[in-house]
Formats: structure tokens, C-alpha cells, sequence
């Protein structure tokens, strides 16, 4: 009987942040890359239980299931359930695109009241709440990573990324958050980044 390889998580062990932007490691999730043209939309929607968002910049999360809009037929569908996504499509029974890329990708959480501050640490976008409101997702950078960013409350944000990048990703973060930190902590004796 072969053996089997066991899923090891990437960020095993990784802690990080500061108090005002705390960070921690996504539970294992499934994902797939999926791209269907817009006839395919409402069948797929169906097929997942959630409804594809079709404007740039959007999501829509159902209990654990997360659509986040990366493109015009392109979105990155999350299972916090670790359900059969691959299956869940399948049954649409209209064509489409799907690839697994539970194993490629993982996920840092970061939350606080600085985690504004420590994602721009190496994200050039806006993030501002008028910007990139709660739900709001977009595919971007963090310095040298791609990343998918999606926001989960006022204060709390997802990254995505690949898992060879994640250690990258994470220190980065960290170092940022840390900074946000101390940026807090001086600023209310002088004005920090003036």
C-alpha cells in the first residue's frame, strides 16, 4: 500500500502582530479558481449555494463560503468547511472552469485597529472604509506577493496567498503590524508619519 502524503500547513507555528494588528493563520480551507462566462453564473450560483458576485471589487460569503470577484468570468471560491467545492460545481451541469487550489493557497487573518495600516505597510491600495468597504475583495499586491485581499469587518481583513510566499507574506505583516503599532503608541504624543 503506498503511503499517503500528509497536508502540512505552511505557517505551522507562526505568531505575530502587535496589539493593534494581530495576526494568526487561516484554519485549512478548500478553494478552487473558477471562470465561467455569464450564462453559467446562475447554475454555478445554485451549484454553491451562494450567489457569484458579478461587479468588480465584490464577494458574497454564505456561513463559511466565501466568492470573491477577481475578474469579468473569474472568481476564488473558499470553503472554511473544507467542503467538496470540485463536487459542489460539478453538478451544475454548464460549462465552466474549476481548478483545486486548496493545496496552493493559505490564509492570514489580520484584525485590529491598525490592520488598515499594517496591510498598506506593503499594499499600495486604498483601503480606507470608503475605498474598501466590509465584503470588499480585489487580487493585488503585498510588496514582491500576489495576494487576494478581502475585507471581513471594519477592522478585519483576509489575505490569500500562495503557500511558498506565505512565510514572506506573514513576516511582512508582522513587521508592519508592529510598526502600526508603535505608530499608535507615539501618536498620541506627536503626530507619527508626519
Amino acid at each position: 500500500m503506498a503511503d499517503l502524503a500528509q497536508r502540512t500547513l505552511p505557517l505551522a507555528g507562526f505568531h505575530g502582530g502587535s496589539g493593534a494588528a494581530s495576526l494568526s493563520v487561516a484554519k485549512p480551507a478548500t478553494r478552487i479558481s473558477l471562470r465561467a462566462k455569464p450564462d453559467a453564473v446562475d447554475a454555478l450560483s445554485s451549484a454553491l449555494a451562494l450567489p457569484l458576485p458579478t461587479k468588480p471589487k465584490t464577494s458574497a460569503s454564505s456561513d463559511t463560503r466565501h466568492a470573491l470577484w477577481l475578474g469579468p468570468d473569474e472568481w476564488l471560491v473558499i470553503d472554511e468547511n473544507e467542503a467538496d467545492l470540485m463536487a459542489a460545481v460539478a453538478s451544475s451541469n454548464v460549462l465552466h472552469s474549476a481548478t483545486d487550489i486548496s493545496h496552493r493557497n493559505t490564509a492570514i487573518l489580520v484584525k485590529g485597529r491598525a490592520a488598515e495600516t499594517a496591510i498598506n505597510g506593503g499594499c499600495p491600495q486604498d483601503l480606507s472604509l470608503a475605498a474598501f468597504p466590509v465584503g470588499a475583495c480585489s487580487r493585488t499586491v503585498l510588496a514582491k506577493a500576489e495576494i487576494v485581499l478581502l475585507r471581513t469587518a471594519e477592522d478585519a481583513f483576509r489575505v490569500e496567498c500562495w503557500r511558498s510566499f506565505s512565510p514572506y507574506v506573514f513576516r511582512l505583516l508582522s513587521e508592519a503590524a508592529e510598526d502600526a503599532g508603535n505608530c499608535l503608541l507615539l501618536s498620541s504624543k506627536s503626530s507619527c508619519g508626519e
